[in-house]
Parts: structure tokens; sequence; C-alpha cells
């Protein structure tokens, strides 16, 4: 397998490729050379090649080349495909372009989760360089020039390489797949997986060929009554009968609207306030520490594949698949299950990636599953079952300390365990769901969505800003919720963990600038990281290139666009001390606990 990518100006384009080893090739053309396109075109033939976006752009821009277009051709073909609000492959149509037979391409940007830039990507990873293209796309380069853009190339071509390397499972498990399927699944998502796998068995079992339904954009939706939810409490079954009776409409992209009355609409059940939205139930706590004691027990009751099993016990089926949709579904389902408990990893995670990504396509009015009603269907009844279950728990005694769309944290005292555990047991018989339980010894949140729990082997689970860094979200001073998670689990004292650290990667936040930054009147690229430094004035900060403003946290910071071989000796390590101080005060921990 070749990483190859593309550099395209109206006086140069070069195209580069790079081995297993790291060694790299280039074809180019500069200034009115001719381009050697027999050499292009086998190199575009002879292997398997992987970039990053390249079915949007770069397949587009060498398919164009191999046609003996001029530099300045290529220039105006890759300005019209990023600058025009077109898909790229309707460009690539209108100019009479099309990809040579022959050609065995693989893009990773859809596998990658998320949507960010390669930089981005690269940063997330900790990426040795982080290099913006050197020169303006517009201007004219000299030859000098082109040799640093060529240059630049290969840094991008090192990141593609090591983003590749980090999903490797998944281009590996989409391999297999694709053999099973009979189509190539190198580059599509987890959604775009499910769609074509499901749509392959339909198809298979129908005789038929599926197409999209068409909605149109005014149209409204209505949410059913599951028939499985029922309140006590009298001003929850109001707001359970005003979803029933609402007419839900749809946006631009075909997913459904939440209407600002339930956004707006808090649900009080004992201590507890919830909201409801179109993507799940959420509970509101802020800065809350909760722990488990001698005589109290914290856990976690978790809905088990909360969306397809709603999915199936309401029968729900898009209308284009009336009879055929569900059999498939429940034997994708079945097999996932019984692949699962035979140890068959392969086929378990595959169909996972089915069963699971099936249902973000509910929503997409482009996809052969598009059914917004079922969207809403799915996600409502999963909230109105919890919003039961923690009436439910509340009603005897147990408090719900956190909630977020398939489960809900409880603090009880052990002696209520049986109680609790007839509740569920009960719940589970009224919806047909499955609750699986996890044990905490401890609970800090600075909200919903950033936590730290402890459990009772003293490892810790974390979520958002409180979690590490990974490839959907952005480094952001590591070293902080690393230090905090080992002072709320006893691992180690808050402040050893930041004073004895020697990786810097742990240290660095990393932000996108929209057009660019500065750093002391230089520029240094629209990815941007920097870490806090002693040696710099604590007024003085990262900059905005197009308005001098600064870059959000960072006063006192320095750029660190290289990674360096040793632990910088002016980091201010003592700043970072007292960042983790103000974690621990915002999720509820004292130094002596909750």
């Amino acid at each position: 397998m070749l990483i190859f990518d593309v550099e395209c100006y109206r006086n140069f384009f070069h195209v580069a490729f790079m081995n297993a080893a790291g060694r790299v090739a280039s074809v180019e053309m500069r200034d009115d050379e001719k381009l050697d396109v027999a050499k292009l075109a086998h190199r575009m033939r002879s292997e398997t090649l992987l970039g990053f976006n390249n079915k949007a752009y770069d397949d587009i821009i060498i398919a164009a080349a191999l046609e003996n277009r001029t530099c300045a051709e290529l220039k105006a073909l890759s300005d019209k495909i990023i600058k025009s609000n077109l898909p790229s492959w309707r460009v690539a149509q209108g100019e009479g372009i099309r990809k040579p037979r022959g050609w065995d391409t693989i893009d990773i940007i859809e596998v990658l989760p998320g949507q960010a830039s390669l930089k981005i990507y690269g940063a997330r990873i900790g990426s040795a360089k982080l290099q913006d293209l050197p020169y303006e796309p517009s201007a004219t380069l000299t030859h000098a020039q082109m040799d640093e853009v060529g240059a630049y190339c290969v840094n991008d071509l090192r990141v593609t390489k090591a983003l590749a390397d980090t999903i490797a499972p998944q281009l590996a498990l989409r391999v297999d797949m694709g053999k099973q399927y009979g189509v190539d699944l190198r580059s599509k998502s987890d959604a775009q997986i499910a769609e074509v796998v499901l749509k392959s068995e339909i198809e298979a079992q129908s005789k038929t060929t599926l197409r999209p339904l068409r909605i149109d954009d005014d149209a409204t939706v209505r949410y059913a009554d599951p028939g499985i939810v029922s309140f006590d409490d009298p001003a929850i079954s109001d707001i359970f009968k005003q979803i029933c009776a609402h007419d839900f409409e749809l946006s631009g992209n075909g997913s459904v609207k939440m209407p600002k009355w339930l956004s707006d609409t808090m649900i009080k059940i004992g201590d507890g306030a919830y909201q409801m939205g179109i993507g799940g139930l959420h509970s509101t706590e802020k800065g809350q520490g909760v722990r488990a004691g001698k005589d109290h027990m914290l856990f976690e009751l978790d809905v088990a594949s909360y969306y397809p099993s709603i999915i199936l016990q309401q029968g729900l089926e898009p209308e284009n698949m009336i009879g055929h949709f569900l059999p498939v579904y429940q034997s994708i389902v079945t097999r996932r299950l019984e692949a699962k408990h035979t140890g068959d990893k392969v086929t378990a995670n595959t169909l996972k990636i089915v069963v699971n990504g099936s249902f973000g396509k509910l929503g997409s009015k482009f996809s052969n599953l598009y059914a917004p009603n079922l969207m809403i269907q799915t996600t409502i009844t999963g909230q109105l079952c919890l919003l039961m279950l923690i009436e439910r728990l509340t009603a005897i005694g147990a408090k719900v300390v956190s909630a977020n769309t398939d489960g809900v944290v409880i603090f009880a005292p052990k002696a209520m365990n049986g109680d609790i555990e007839q509740v569920s047991f009960d719940w589970q018989m009224d919806t047909s769901y499955e609750l699986e339980r996890t044990e905490y010894r401890a609970l800090y949140s600075r909200d919903v969505n950033s936590y730290i729990a402890v459990k009772p082997d003293g490892s810790t689970k974390t979520k958002g800003a409180l979690g590490a860094s990974s490839l959907s979200k952005n480094p952001d001073f590591g070293i902080v919720a690393e230090a905090v998670a080992a002072q709320v689990s006893g691992q180690a004292d808050f402040r050893d963990v930041i004073r004895d650290c020697e990786d810097i990667r742990k240290f660095v936040s990393v932000r996108k600038v929209t057009g660019g930054a500065t750093w002391q009147g230089k520029p240094i690229g629209k990815s941007v990281r920097f870490y806090y430094s002693d040696a710099v004035e604590p007024d003085q900060g990262i900059l905005y290139k197009i308005n001098g403003n600064k870059v959000p946290k960072s006063d006192g910071a320095r750029p660190l666009m290289d990674l360096p071989d040793t632990f910088p000796p002016d980091v201010e390590r003592e700043r970072y001390v007292g960042m983790a101080m103000k974690v621990l005060a915002g999720i509820g921990y004292g130094e002596r606990g909750a």
C-alpha cells in the first residue's frame, strides 16, 4: 500500500507517494513542463493507494492530470472543487472527468470519527510536526518554493500514514466485511456500512431496488404512543400527551427539529431535573461529587443496545422496506449475539457496526433508510422509558444522581438494593429492554457530559472535558484531567502527577484558528498546538491573523508546532497545578473527598 497526496498551484502540480518504509517518490509538473503521464498512470495502477479526502479531491485532480491538463487548468479545477457548493463528483461530471479503471484507492476521512482537518487529526494522535501549507494556494511559486511545498507534502504523507496505522483494525474489519458482502467498504463510515449491508440483504430478500423516500421539506412527522409508557406524575403525563399531539418539523437536511417548548421544559422528578432532546435525555447536575460508602452504594444502570432494542420492540420499519427491514435487522442482531457468545470477534464486530450504525441514517434524507418519524419514535421512546425508570426509582427513595441517553446513575442505601432490583425487574418486564449494572466507588461531574467515575478497583471511566484526547477529541492540557483522575481515584496526589510528568504532549492544547494564527508577529498556521510557559509574559497570547484577537486560553502560551526531543524547561507546571485545583473544586471534590 502507498500513501498519496496532491499539491496544486497555478504553476506547480505535485503528486507524492510514500511506501510502508517511509520512502517517498513523486511525479510533478513545474511551470510549462509536460507531466510524465505514463509514469503517473503506472503509479496509480500498480498499488493500493490510501489518502485523506482523496475520493473528493485527489482522485479527481489526478484523473484530470492524466488528460494532459496544464498546471493552470488543474488549479482552476481545484478551486472549483474547493470553492463551489457542488459535490465534487458533480464537478467531475461537469468537467467530463472519469476515474480510470484499475485504480484501487482508499479514503480514510469517513472512517475517522467526527469531522476535522488532517492537521487536527494529526495533532490528536501526537504528530511530531504540525505544518500548514507554506504559501497561499493562489500564489505563483518559485522553484525554491516548489521544493518547500514538496517537503510540506511529505509531512502530510507521514500524518496520513500514522492515522492509517491508528485505525488499522477498523480498516481490516472493513476488508473482511467487503469480502463477505462483495462491496468495497474500506472508505465508508460505520453508518454508511450499515446502509450498504442492510440494503444488500433487503434487496436480495425482496428482489427489488431500494430508493430513498422523498419527503417534502415542509412536511411534519408525529410521535406515536409506544404503548409501554406511563407515569404517576400528572405533569409528566401531560408532557407525554403534548409530545404525542405535536407535529415535528423537518430541517433542510431532513433531520427532525427539536420544538422550543420541549427544549425549554424542565422535567422535575424528586431532587433531579431532566431535559429532553432529539438526541437523548440529559440530567442537569453541575459540580457534583458522590461517593459510595459503608452503608451506601453507587452504580449505573445502562440499557443494553437501547436503540436497536427499541426498533425491534416497536416494530419500526422504513416505508420503503415494509415487511423486509425487520426480518433482516432481527437476523443481524441474532447473528451478532451468536457470534459474540461463540467468540467469533470478526463477525460480532462486523454486525455491531451494522446494528448500531443504521440508526444514524434514519435522519439522513439521502439515505435508503431515511425515516424521520422512526428516528423520533426511537429517541423519544428511549427518553420516556428512562423517565419512567427514574420516576419509579425515586418513588422508593433511591436517588438518581445522573442520567444520559441510555442509562442512569443511582445512589442509595445498601439496604434498598432488593427494592431497586424489583423496580428494575418490573421495568424490564414492562418495556422488554435489558438493564446492565456497573458498580462505582465515586462519581465526580462538572456536568452530565464531563465526569470521572471511579470503579471499585480504582480504575476510572472518563468523559468529555475530563477525558483523554482521542481521534474524536482535541488535546486540551490532558495532564490536568489525568492528575485529577489520579487524585479522585486515590492512585496518586495530583501535584505529583503534574510535577513528575515528562511527556510534553500531555501539557499541550490544540485549536483550530480560522484564518490562521500569529505569535510574536509570525504566522504559525491554522491548527495551533501550544503549552503554558513561564518564559512568556502572562498577558502575551497567540493572535488571530485576521483581527488580532487572542486565541482562547493562550495567555502566557508558547506555540509548539514541532514536538521537541526533550521536555521543555520553561513549562509552567504550577499553572497546571492551579488548573487541576480548579477542576477538583468544580467537580465537588475536596482534598479529603467529596
